[in-house]
């Protein structure tokens, strides 16, 4: 049996040991790398990410992170985004009034949530669609762990006629936002799987199954 290997990239943000653990009990073979050769030759690249926008942001250039992601998806090479690692896949980051730019691997703004009550902490449920991977087998009332303020609130990206859309899926806190992304190779949980018990844990395993 094949062992996947997963690099956790190191950009100074993240929860790194818990995302690590959490992979590990997936049975992949697990490393916290800022190494290029090391991210570029994983079978899945996973970008976690806490605080900030602009400042992951900052951390994940210092890294040159921005390139091994473009690099591993311009030759389909699988990518997890995870809260913040999620954000900066956006174009752009909007705190506090100030704008930070992203990666740009997806169009559209990272903004506040239109919520009373801030940060979204806690568990909540999603709205997974039939064609997910990361959600497959996992119940419809199923909570994950959210912990943010920002998120992005539309999907502006076309689908050109030839590919598979992608798998929105969505979450609501003072409105609609999108919880998960599945978009060929590049994946993105704005929820922590690492600390969504369970179900996390299966998400997880989807994901790794799927390299």
């Amino acid at each position: 049996m094949t062992v996947s290997t997963i690099a956790v990239l190191d950009y100074g943000s993240g929860n790194l040991h818990s995302a690590t653990r959490a992979l590990a009990r997936t049975g992949a073979r697990v490393e916290v790398t800022s190494d290029h050769k090391v991210a570029l030759a994983a079978d899945g690249l996973v970008v976690p990410g806490v605080g900030a926008f602009a400042a992951c942001m900052e951390g994940l250039r210092a890294v040159r992170g921005e390139r091994i992601i473009g690099q591993r998806l311009a030759g389909g090479r699988p990518v997890l985004g995870i809260c913040v690692g999620m954000q900066i896949l956006f174009e752009r980051g909007v705190e506090f009034g100030v704008e930070a730019e992203g990666c740009g691997e997806w169009p559209g703004t990272v903004e506040r949530l239109q919520a009373d009550v801030l940060p979204h902490m806690g568990w909540n449920t999603v709205e997974a669609p039939d064609n997910s991977t990361l959600f497959a087998g996992i119940d419809p009332d199923t909570r994950f762990y959210f912990v943010h303020s920002y998120a992005a609130q539309s999907w502006d990206m076309p689908t050109p006629e030839r590919l598979a859309p992608p798998a929105l899926t969505w979450a609501d806190h003072g409105g609609k936002f999108l919880a998960a992304v599945e978009n060929g190779a590049l994946s993105a949980t704005q929820f922590h799987p690492e600390k969504s018990g369970d179900a996390g844990a299966e998400l997880l395993r989807n994901w790794v199954r799927s390299l």
